[in-house]
Parts: structure tokens; sequence; C-alpha cells
């Protein structure tokens, strides 16, 4: 678990069956459907006998999404759900539930083949996650966060106080795991209101819960890169985001422009 894996082929050819079975059950958390679940594999294609490219090769990266939702081919999607973090998975994938016509010529896989897959289940983030603990509030003069557990918290903006002109960032929560870098997906819950009214006008609450968005590479606005890339996983951050760092002078749904932007921003896992 956590190394990659040496995939020994039976002689014969594969039944044509979907096979999970657990090689080694881990003691972490049950993974649920819809968990965020990151998982690492080593992969071999029974048909030929050859190494299909692993996460665990030079160069790349681990798998993250949601589990038992359809993002990704059976053999991963449905194999996790149920299973313990931890955990690896002996997983042989005929064509219908492995990659079947959507193969390509980089992976190596005809559409016909039959793909053995040791799946390492590293990490699960149900939706509903939220990070506890106490909470330090930040200066007087930047808006205020009540907690309300599993749901959004309340943001207050400070009453007759003109918004800051810089990027202000005020941890609440300080976390102990890794720096977060820039080039990493982040599992985040998230709240965005308007300094100018306080009104709400994003939430990862709106969306179901916990949400991935790549962070350091100008995939969200300036404001978040700047802010977010550093902080300790494990971390609630507040944000107030001057326009120059977020929408600018363009308007977005529910956001005016030259809008300043105040988040509150929990840092579940970063992949």
């Amino acid at each position: 678990m956590g190394s990659k894996a040496v995939i020994t082929l039976p002689s014969g050819q594969p039944s044509g069956q979907f096979v999970v079975s657990t090689a080694v059950e881990g003691d972490g958390a049950t993974v649920g459907k819809g968990d965020w679940v990151t998982v690492n594999y080593t992969a071999k294609d029974w048909t030929t006998g050859k190494d299909v490219p692993s996460s665990y090769d030079a160069g790349a990266k681990p798998q993250l999404y949601q589990a038992g939702i359809g993002q990704l081919v059976p053999a991963f999607d449905q194999s996790v759900v149920g299973k313990k973090v931890g955990s690896r998975l002996l997983v042989v994938a005929p064509p219908s539930v492995a990659f079947g016509s959507n193969t390509t010529q980089q992976l190596g896989v005809g559409k016909d083949d039959t793909v053995v897959f040791a799946l390492d289940i590293m990490q699960s983030v149900p939706q509903d996650s939220v990070l506890t603990g106490a909470m330090t509030q930040p200066p007087a003069n930047q808006p205020q966060v009540k907690d309300n557990g599993k749901a959004a918290p309340t943001i207050t903006i400070p009453a007759n106080t003109q918004p800051p002109g810089d990027l202000q960032t005020s941890v609440l929560i300080k976390g102990d795991g890794k720096p977060v870098q820039a080039g990493q997906s982040l599992v985040l819950q998230y709240t965005g209101v308007l300094w100018s009214n306080g009104q709400q006008f994003d939430s990862s609450w709106s969306h179901g819960g916990a949400q991935v968005l790549q962070i350091g590479t100008g995939a969200v606005i300036p404001g978040w890169d700047k802010g977010l890339v550093g902080q300790p996983v494990g971390s609630r951050v507040e944000l107030v985001i001057p326009p120059a760092l977020g929408y600018g002078a363009t308007a977005q749904n529910g956001i005016p422009a030259n809008s300043t932007l105040v988040f509150v921003i929990d840092i579940l896992e970063a992949v």
C-alpha cells in the first residue's frame, strides 16, 4: 500500500467478469458515494501482458474524483465505494468497465482488453466535511465569521468601514498539514459575500458540498491563488479580495463590477 504494486498475471485468458477484492484492508473511514476520493494505482493489460501507465510513474499524479457518480470508468468509480481508506484493492476490469472504446494510444490498451488494477485508496473526503476546532476571529476592521457547523458560515461585514485596497488574509483555523503548492487540486468548502452589502453570491454548499479547484495556475481568481498557496492543509482562511485581484471591472453573475469580495475557505485536502 502506497508504493507501486507488482501484478503477476495467471496463465489463461480472463473470464470477462468484473472482480473487486480487497488485497490489504485499511483502517480508515469507509468511502461513501459522492466522497472526494484520492487513489494511486498500478495497472497491467491482461490481454497483452503489458504494463499500463501508473500513477506511481515519474511525473504522474494520483486520481482525485467523486466516488460512485460516474466521473471515471467503473473500475475506478464503483470499486472504491464501501471500501476503507488505506486499502489496496485488486480490480479485474473487462472492457465494459475499464476503458473500452475510450482507450487512447498513449495508454496502449485495446478496446477489447481486460485491465488489472491495484488501487490504493489514499484519502476520502465526504461532501459535507468541514473543519472544526477553536476559531480565531480576524481583526475588528475585517469581516467577522460565525461557524454554522455543516452549513455555510455567516460572514458579517464591519459597519461604516471602507474595504481595504489590497489582499487581506486571516487564518481562522491553523491546519497542521503540508503547505498548499501551486498546481495542486484542492478539496474546499467555501462561501463568498460582497463587502458592499454582505450578500452571499456563491457557496460550495449551494453546489452540494465540497468542491475541487486547481490553485496557483490561473484557474481561479488571482486573490485565491495569492491567498491560498502556502497555507497548510486543514486551515480555514478568510480572504478579503480587492477588485484588481477578483473580477475587476467585469460584472459576474450576482457580482457587480469593481466589487470587493470576501471568502471563507476550508482547505480540506490538497492533491
